[in-house]
C-alpha cells in the first residue's frame, strides 16, 4: 500500500517537474506540500505527535520510490525525518516535541541538520561552532556547511561546543528555529547533482537559543548526532535503491528501442550481461537496505553495523548502475535529453553525505570486531 500510493504520488507529481527543477535548482516547495498531505514528512513519527507512525520498512520502501522520481525531493525529506524529527523523538522535552515535533511531523516545518563545518566533515568532532551560557539562553558563533534544507527550514538541530572534558570538546544539541536573529545562509552551494535540494553554508553570528531548547543532554550533543545517523543511512540506502532502480529501467527501455547492427541491442550479449549485473545488484542493495530497517524496528544493537552496510552497498550499487546505464546509452548518455545523465550525477552524491564510504568501513568494521 505504501509503495503504491508514493509510487502514484511520485510518477505523477514528482517526476514530470524533476528535470526543470534540477535545471533551475528551483526548491521544490509544492511537491513537499503534497507530500505532506500524504504524511510524508514525518513518516517515522507516531501518530499521537502528527506523524504518519509508519516502520522503518516502510519508511525505506517510500523514500525508494520518491528517489526514482527525483532523489533531491528524496534527501529533503529524509533529512526532516531521519536527522531532524526523530532525534527530537527520542531526546526531546515533552515540550519539544509539542512545539516543534508535532509541526514537523504534519509537514507545516521543515528540519534541517547542522553537524558539518568547514574543517569537520568526516572528523565530526573537531567542531568550532561554540554555545556560551548567557543567563537563561546560550549565544552561538560558528560556520556550519552542507546544510540540506539549509534557508528553507524551521528548526535546525545544531551542535555546538560548550566546553571541555578531559581534554575532549563536550559537544550539545541545539533546536534554532528559521527566523532566529544571527542565523543566516551565507552561501548557496551550486552542485553537480540533486540541484533541486538546497545546501546551504550557514552562519550564526551570535544567535540566541534558549536553554530550553538543548536537545538531550548538555555534553550529549554527538549522541544525538550517531543515533540519528543511524536513521539517515537507512534513508540514504533507500535513496541510492531508488536511483539505481531509475536508472536500470532507462537502460533496460532504451536497450529494447535501439538498434545497431540491424537489432535491438538488448539482444547482444554485452548488453545483456551489463543487464543481469546491475539487475541483481539493485536487488541485492534493496534487501540489505530492508534488512536494516528491520533491523532497527526490532531494536536490534547490531543496526548502526547494518545500516552502515546497507548505505556503504546501495550507495557504490548506484554510481555503479548509474554509469552502467549511461555507457548503455552510448553518446546519448552523456546528454541532457536523457534521464540517465540525470541519476548519473544525482547518485554521485550518495558515497559521500551521511558519512562516505571510508567512513562506513570504518563503522561496519568495529561493529563486527566488537560482536
Amino acid at each position: 500500500m505504501v509503495r503504491n500510493s508514493v509510487r502514484e504520488f511520485a510518477r505523477n507529481e514528482i517526476a514530470p517537474l524533476a528535470r526543470e527543477y534540477d535545471e533551475e535548482e528551483k526548491f521544490p516547495r509544492q511537491q513537499l506540500n503534497g507530500l505532506a498531505e500524504l504524511g510524508l514528512l514525518g513518516m517515522i513519527i507516531p501518530e499521537e505527535y502528527g506523524g504518519a507512525g509508519f516502520d522503518s520498512v516502510s519508511y525505506a520502501i517510500a523514500l525508494e520510490e520518491l528517489a526514482a522520481a527525483d532523489s533531491s525531493v528524496a534527501v529533503i525529506v529524509s533529512v526532516t525525518n531521519s536527522v531532524c524529527c526523530y532525534p527530537i523523538l527520542s531526546f526531546g522535552t515533552e515540550e519539544q516535541k509539542q512545539k516543534y515535533l508535532v509541526p514537523l511531523a504534519k509537514g507545516e516545518k521543515l528540519g534541517a541538520f547542522c553537524l558539518s563545518e568547514p574543517q569537520a566533515g568526516s572528523d565530526a568532532t573537531n567542531q568550532k561552532t561554540k554555545a556560551v551560557e548567557d543567563g537563561d539562553f546560550y549565544t552561538l558563533n560558528g560556520t556550519k556547511s552542507w546544510v540540506t534544507n539549509g534557508g528553507e527550514a524551521d528548526v535546525y538541530l545544531t551542535m555546538a561546543v560548550t566546553g571541555e572534558k578531559d581534554g575532549r570538546k563536550e559537544i550539545t544539541a541545539f533546536l534554532i528555529e528559521g527566523d532566529a536573529e544571527g542565523l543566516a545562509v551565507s552561501s548557496i552551494e551550486h552542485k553537480m547533482g540533486q540541484r533541486a535540494s538546497q545546501t546551504c553554508e550557514m552562519s550564526l553570528a551570535d544567535v540566541k537559543v534558549p536553554k530550553a531548547n538543548v536537545l538531550g543532554e548538555l555534553g550529549g550533543g554527538m549522541r544525538v548526532a550517531f543515533s540519528s545517523l543511524d536513521n539517515g543511512r537507512i534513508g540514504i540506502a533507500a535513496l541510492s535503491v531508488g536511483i539505481a532502480q531509475a536508472a536500470l529501467d532507462e537502460a533496460k527501455n532504451y536497450a529494447k528501442d535501439r538498434t545497431a547492427f540491424g537489432k535491438p541491442i538488448a539482444e547482444f550479449q554485452a548488453i545483456q550481461h551489463k543487464l543481469a549485473d546491475m539487475a541483481t545488484e539493485i536487488e541485492a542493495a534493496r534487501l540489505l537496505t530492508l534488512r536494516a530497517a528491520a533491523m532497527k524496528d526490532a531494536g536490534s544493537k547490531q543496526t548502526g553495523t547494518y545500516a552502515a552496510m546497507a548505505k556503504l552497498f546501495a550507495s557504490e550499487t548506484a554510481n555503479k548502475v548509474c554509469a552502467e546505464a549511461v555507457q548503455i546509452h552510448g553518446g546519448n548518455g552523456f546528454s541532457r535529453h536523457y534521464a540517465v545523465e540525470k541519476y548519473y550525477r544525482d547518485a554521485r552524491i550518495t558515497t559521500i553525505y551521511e558519512g562516505t564510504s571510508e567512513i562506513q568501513r570504518i563503522v561496519i568494521s568495529r561493529g563486527i570486531l566488537k560482536s
